[in-house]
Order: C-alpha cells, then structure tokens, then sequence
C-alpha cells in the first residue's frame, strides 16, 4: 500500500492503464458524490468487503478512497493481506478530493 497525495494519486492514476478506483464508503456517501467509474464496495460490510474484494482481479491497481483517508487505508491493508500488491490510497479522502465528481 502506498499513501498518495491528491495530486501523485491523480497523476499516477491518469497514467495507469491498469487502473481501478474502489470507493470504500458508505452507500448514503456515494450517493452524495463520488469520483466518475469508480466501483463501490463498503468497508462497514466487515466479511462482505472481503467476500467481494477477493472476486477482484488481483492484477490490476486498486486506487481507493473514502471520506478522509482513514477507511480507505484500512481497505488497502485488507487487500494487501488477500494477495492484492498494488493498492494505493487517497490521503484526504472525497472530502478534499479537487478531481472530477458526479452528483
């Protein structure tokens, strides 16, 4: 797991052809907002994110956030412990997220 700033974390991702966004928060969050394809699987779900973290492809590079960071970093330790090696997440979270957004 690596922590990115909101700008290595939109940089990095732009240039990342194998790149997933996973937003890790709960879904009245994501319906306030959330970062255009970004697929959503709640970290509250405790198992259930496992069960449909582990149906992921494990090749691909996971950029995930939630609000602040917090959950997101917790996610990223989850994936990394189930075999995902390239995990990367968003410090700051949506909330001071300055990328594209949809309502």
């Amino acid at each position: 797991m690596a922590d990115l700033t909101q700008q290595e974390w939109q940089e990095q991702l732009a240039n990342d052809t194998n790149a997933v966004i996973l937003d890790v928060r709960t879904q009245d969050e994501v319906d306030e907002g959330h970062i255009p394809d970004a697929k959503h699987i709640d970290i509250f779900l405790g198992q259930g994110f496992i069960d449909e973290v582990k149906k992921l492809d494990a090749s691909k590079n996971y950029y995930v956030y939630c609000r602040s960071g917090g959950r997101s970093a917790q996610a990223c330790a989850v994936m990394n412990s189930v075999g995902f090696e390239s995990t990367y997440n968003l410090m700051g979270g949506f909330s001071e997220w300055q990328g594209a957004k949809t309502n």
